[in-house]
């Protein structure tokens, strides 16, 4: 089994002081050497918030087939609202082992401007929330998304003043402060992975990557709650030591990583190793299933906030970083509209 580590942390009281040299451990956690991935400990309000939004997921996922039906927005890529059997896993096959609820936190409708809506449908739909049905989640779902984009952007400045230390300068175009907060595309994603029969047989949810396969994200900086495991409705421990996030590091050793359940992660993200030319690193990561007899009949909700450029945002990309070069125009330049429509074409041709 690959080693545990625990992320490095930072508590809220430090990350707040905007003057204060965190340097260091943002080294340590985000830079060349790091696991792309930090925690912040001491957020107040946090547990509280994830607490509510996550027992929520089990209600997302047993409205009534109709209903859920109604939340689903097969327009955006299934991107907004409901969505359940429309991604595929590692294996080809159908993923039906989750079920996720997509939506903007920060704005309802991220713009009015149908060319764009059409174009752009996976950032520039409008939400979707069950009003009738379940009128909670839009406020708890969107309470936990603002609190988790506060904090990623005071993460973001000490982000800025490492990378400017060390020489990059400022960035080309802006500081990723700058950019995830004039952004109206952030993404909240609520997963609910559905209780399973389990034996002692190996089987195909087995695998290290059987929740989530190996993947890097693409946008800046995702936030991530620590996986709330719940039996017959009633909250346990994780039932399985070998479950959880998996990292591989720079020198292509697979580690499991924890951080507790009152601790905020982040994960840097493609687009931010790219315009901090490597000072900040991305790093594939997946999610292994618990598995075993005592994994039986066990559900799992988690939270994580995609935080990304704006699609209108113009970003250089420098030659030295080598991520999709056959994507890069000759003068380096994209909008992260541009660069995701490509990336998007690259991995799924034609819609899902």
């Amino acid at each position: 089994m690959p080693p545990s580590v625990r992320t490095v942390s930072i508590p809220f009281a430090n990350l707040k002081e905007r003057g204060r040299d965190l340097s260091g451990k943002i080294e340590e956690g985000l830079g060349p050497d790091g696991l792309g991935i930090i925690s912040i400990s001491g957020v107040p309000d946090f547990p509280a918030l994830r607490r509510t939004l996550l027992h929520l997921a089990p209600k997302v996922a047993n409205l009534p087939e109709d209903v859920k039906k109604g939340l689903e927005d097969p327009d955006s890529r299934y991107n907004f609202g409901w969505s359940h059997g429309k991604e595929k896993l590692e294996s080809g096959k159908l993923d039906t082992f989750k079920g996720s609820y997509y939506a903007n936190p920060i704005l309802d409708v991220p713009t009015a401007d149908d060319v764009l809506v059409s174009r752009y449908p996976s950032y520039c739909r409008p939400n979707i929330w069950p009003a009738d049905h379940l009128p909670e989640l839009e406020i708890a779902f969107k309470a936990l998304g603002k609190l988790m984009l506060e904090v990623g952007l005071m993460l973001a400045r000490h982000c800025d003043l490492y990378v400017m230390q060390h020489g990059v300068g400022p960035y080309d175009g802006e500081s990723l402060e700058q950019t995830i907060s004039r952004s109206r595309c952030h993404k909240g994603r609520l997963l609910y992975y559905f209780p399973r029969q389990f034996s002692t047989q190996k089987e195909d949810g087995d695998s290290v990557s059987s929740w989530c396969g190996w993947h890097t994200d693409h946008g800046s900086l995702t936030g991530l709650t620590c996986g709330l495991f719940m039996k017959t409705s009633v909250e346990v421990p994780c039932p399985d030591s070998a479950a959880g996030l998996y990292i591989r590091t720079r020198d292509d050793r697979v580690v499991k990583v924890t951080f507790g359940e009152d601790e905020l992660a982040y994960q840097i993200g493609e687009t931010t190793e790219i315009l901090s030319r490597g000072r900040l690193c991305a790093t594939p990561h997946c999610v292994q299933a618990p598995s075993g007899v005592n994994a039986s009949n066990v559900e799992r909700s988690t939270f994580a906030m995609f935080m990304q450029p704006d699609w209108n945002e113009t970003l250089n990309f420098p030659s030295e970083i080598p991520y999709h070069q056959e994507l890069i125009p000759p003068n380096g330049a994209l909008t992260f509209g541009e660069y995701s429509e490509r990336l998007v074409n690259k991995y799924y041709q034609g819609k899902t």
